[in-house]
């Protein structure tokens, strides 16, 4: 399995492309919101940081009106453009891609746009779509506590938030805290000491661990088990790509009961009692944050436990096949085209997932639309060509696609013999592109990666008419 794992480029030149990017994005739709979190990412501040149960500052525009005059390339132009480049050798024998026009939705460039292919990460912009859909960029996921049968028995209620901060300073922004959530239970239950924490996980179903994933899915760094009650995506220390426990919702469960100061030999499995009266709860950050960081990161784990609120909010089993049909669902709802539609798990982690190139391309142009803020948050989640997330350290180097630096932004996708690019990039003639690259046969992961890098980078240096 191979893992994204660029650091941050901190190019203090590319700070000018990057605010001619954040104009060049106006073109993508008339009122496109980013959140004050990615407008700080973008101009080179520190990302902010939202508690759990206060409200994040109110988004400002940043993207203005769709220049509609800007010319239309042609599908010749186009072809004559990338077709040489899709042929490179690094991209192996079978590549499949769709280009098209965000204003209209019309194909500009296809090659096998609806063949089901295995996309890695660039799953996340689905499951984005789909989240974002369903539950809105507002929705926060709750974790309570409420009281057990015996008094001082407590009982923790997972929603699903994988983000659960423990560390001094949280992994993920803006996330809600295990030592919040004790202050709370603690003040509510007074003068009744805690004496044993139950953990309810029971909002989930099936197995942590999805089909088709590699053996060191959830040792490597990359990812873990799949469980609705988690502290910092599983992690045992504060770093991307730590290791992750082997049981994140027991550790999580014992971390709230050192909080409490409860012994972790009266921390226990079980379910809440019906009706119990609730002792304390926090909320995560905004859905549209916790999308944002996703896709920026690619982050697997937060990809699956979103994919599995979209189960939930579709009355489905919050499994990995109740998600990815859930999902399937909502796509369907949409009216994108889901003939390549394949999935079984929301991250891209596993070599059974399918997707094709025109459901990626669908998504983002209708994510461009005035009509549809609920699914903004996609493109001030799209890492930024030499600049931001793992797009950081690509389009560095001027023979790697570097005249895109600032100007391609994009989700990548990387398995072991499989590489994929899919996001937007405003033409030479001020037009709004989106595109998806997807090949399924390199052998030579680091080449292939700048093989996609070149042909983005045409995109957007070309006119083509």
């Amino acid at each position: 399995m191979a893992r994204e794992t660029p650091q941050r480029g901190g190019r203090a030149g590319l700070i000018g492309a990057v605010v001619a990017l954040v104009v060049a994005l106006a073109l993508a739709a008339t009122t496109v919101f980013a959140g004050s979190e990615i407008v700080d990412t973008l101009s080179g501040k520190p990302k902010a940081h939202w508690r759990a149960g206060t409200t994040p500052p109110a988004p400002p525009p940043v993207l203005a009106a769709m220049d509609t005059q800007a010319p239309l390339p042609t599908q010749s132009g186009v072809s004559a453009s990338l077709a040489p480049l899709l042929s490179a050798q690094a991209l192996g024998p079978h590549i499949t891609a769709s280009v098209v026009d965000v204003s209209t939705g019309q194909s500009i460039f296809s090659s096998e746009q609806d063949a089901a292919m295995t996309p890695a990460s660039t799953t996340k912009v689905v499951t984005a779509a789909a989240v974002l859909a369903t539950r809105g960029p507002a929705y926060r996921i709750e974790t309570r506590v409420v009281a057990g049968v015996q008094p001082g028995e407590v009982v923790i209620v997972a929603g699903g938030d994988p983000t659960l901060g423990v560390f001094p300073t949280s992994y993920y922004p803006g996330a809600a805290r295990i030592d919040d959530l004790a202050v709370q239970v603690k003040k509510t239950l007074g003068d009744t000491a805690p004496t044993k924490v139950t953990y309810d996980v029971s909002v989930f179903s099936g197995s942590g661990i999805g089909p088709g994933w590699d053996p060191d899915a959830t040792t490597g760094g990359s990812g873990a088990v799949i469980t609705p009650l988690m502290t910092e995506g599983g992690r045992t220390k504060s770093t991307k790509y730590s290791d992750r426990y082997a049981q994140p919702d027991q550790q999580a469960a014992q971390a709230f009961a050192k909080a409490l100061g409860v012994p972790a030999n009266a921390v226990a499995a079980g379910t809440a009692p019906q009706g119990a009266r609730e002792l304390g709860k926090v909320e995560s950050a905004p859905l549209a944050r916790m999308v944002e960081f996703m896709l920026q990161e690619s982050d697997n784990v937060l990809a699956d436990a979103l994919a599995r609120q979209v189960a939930l909010a579709k009355n489905q089993p919050a499994s990995f096949e109740g998600a990815t049909t859930a999902m399937k669902t909502v796509l369907q709802d949409l009216g994108l085209p889901v003939a390549g539609y394949g999935l079984v798990d929301g991250s891209g982690f596993s070599r059974n997932d399918r997707l094709s190139p025109a459901l990626l391309t669908g998504i983002l142009a209708m994510a461009a639309r005035a009509d549809r803020g609920e699914l903004h948050a996609i493109f001030s989640g799209l890492p930024v060509a030499a600049y931001s997330g793992t797009l950081s350290t690509r389009y560095v180097k001027s023979q790697e696609g570097g005249s895109a630096a600032g100007l391609v932004r994009a989700k990548t996708g990387t398995l072991t013999g499989v590489n994929s690019l899919t996001g937007i990039v405003v033409d030479a003639d001020g037009r709004t592109l989106a595109f998806a690259f997807m090949a399924d046969q390199t052998t030579n992961g680091s080449q292939a990666v700048i093989a996609l890098d070149r042909v983005a980078a045409a995109l957007a240096a070309c006119g083509c008419r």
